[in-house]
């Protein structure tokens, strides 16, 4: 049989030294093999602190007996335990809101240098590339469940991932573990568990190495999305390079450096680019990518994903986050003395220098005109045309105003007129 303790050992070796490991302990089998061995190897090696965290899903009466079976056998294992409660949005798919609700418990959890350590084998991975298969994903969605990744302060690992769950059944039943079996499990109500029970079953039969065979394509999808993320680092480069100086903060590529790519090069380079801001637009949302691109200069398309939007401006792509996509309440705020100062829904300012009188700031209403110094009185619109302020941010750049006179634009000290004299002005907004 399969040492699955010296395995486990094994997988923890980069982590000998971190502040604690945190068992995810649902109750279940895998995860109560999960604890119960890392229990035994603590007794025999210097392992870094062991405690474990259930979370409670409310989702079914029988759920609610759970916490006190766990609770019972960490008490046995002399190991701490956390029971976290929590709320289950209301959506088409209850697994993944559970799912959702689950890690954002663990993110809440997990401490500063920790590891959360899973309990998904190998039966768990090859279902997880079969399942995305059907649902028609790509490279990405076929590398499966990942065995490790940064999760808020510390690291998530799931060292049983290339154990299959017979393994684990037999460690259970030779230790004699007791576990708690979900109802839910025998339902095939859930798109997971009618594939294990209606798809696999026949599967297995006549592939009876299909686990490994998918976790071999798991494995090459891993290795393609290296290359394409190599790739697309590259274009990055380039798209950033290419830009101007500005005193914008936001998120920004040349547009022009993306025309030159190929579609797949082009949508390549944005799933890197936007996965730090975005979940990926789906097959289908890809096709507003195309208009965005291709509108006319002149024109203001809006590309909206998640937590935000892809707006043009120029020859330039922004990322522009959901709270700069909403209104924007009137402003008229009197500054008295240096400071910081809140722009509700617009970010802040960080006033700086001898203020004068009678100094407010507001936004653009109107054919606004600002006097600038051997250029006499020139239209607001079109200065900030002149300094590259996208059209999209037009409505929000703070401007500076004296006994009611226009005489500044926040972050272009260059335009400031006399009366400000060394006053600075600078607009944080992302």
């Amino acid at each position: 049989m399969l040492d699955i303790e010296q395995h486990i050992l094994q997988r923890l070796q980069p982590w000998l030294h971190c502040r604690a490991l945190c068992i995810a302990f649902s109750g279940g089998m895998d995860s109560t093999v999960l604890l119960h061995a890392l229990a035994r190897l603590a007794q025999q090696q210097p392992l870094p602190a062991l405690r474990a965290i259930h979370i409670q899903h409310g989702l079914q009466a029988a759920a609610l007996a759970w916490p006190a079976h766990c609770e019972r056998v960490c008490k046995q294992l002399n190991i701490p335990i956390t029971v976290v409660s929590v709320q289950v949005a209301s959506t088409a798919s209850i697994e993944q809101a559970a799912r959702d609700a689950r890690y954002r418990a663990f993110t809440e959890q997990l401490q500063d240098d920790e590891l959360l350590l899973l309990a998904q084998h190998l039966d768990d991975q090859a279902e997880t590339v079969l399942f995305r298969l059907l649902r028609g994903a790509g490279v990405s969605g076929l590398r499966g469940i990942p065995e490790q990744r940064d999760l808020a302060q510390g690291r998530l690992l799931r060292p049983l991932l290339g154990i299959s769950q017979h393994d684990l059944q037999r460690y259970a039943q030779l230790h004699q573990l007791q576990w708690i079996d979900d109802p839910t499990n025998a339902s095939d109500e859930f798109a997971r568990n009618y594939l294990r029970r209606q798809i696999i079953s026949p599967l297995q039969a006549r592939w009876p190495a299909w686990r490994t065979t998918l976790q071999r394509t798991s494995e090459h999808m891993q290795e393609a999305q290296q290359l394409l993320d190599e790739l697309a680092q590259l274009d990055l480069e380039r798209a950033q390079q290419a830009l101007t100086e500005s005193w914008l903060q936001l998120p920004c590529l040349d547009l022009a450096v993306i025309r030159s790519l190929t579609l797949a090069r082009q949508k390549n380079l944005l799933r890197y680019w936007l996965s730090a801001f975005t979940l990926p637009p789906d097959s289908v949302h890809w096709r507003s990518w195309q208009t965005l691109r291709d509108a006319k200069i002149d024109a203001s398309p809006v590309w909206r994903l998640q937590q935000g939007a892809l707006l043009r401006s120029q020859k330039q792509l922004y990322w522009l986050p959901e709270c700069y996509l909403e209104p924007l309440p009137a402003l008229q705020m009197t500054l008295t003395a240096p400071g910081r100062y809140e722009l509700p829904g617009n970010g802040c300012l960080i006033v700086t220098g001898a203020l004068p009188e009678h100094l407010v700031i507001g936004y653009r209403q109107g054919a606004q005109r600002l006097w600038i110094e051997g250029r006499g009185h020139r239209d607001l619109k079109r200065l900030m045309q002149e300094q590259a302020v996208p059209a999209f941010l037009r409505a929000r750049l703070p401007l500076v105003f004296i006994q009611g006179q226009l005489c500044g634009l926040a972050n272009l000290p260059h335009l400031n007129h006399a009366r400000l004299g060394k006053v600075s002005i600078q607009w944080q907004f992302a």
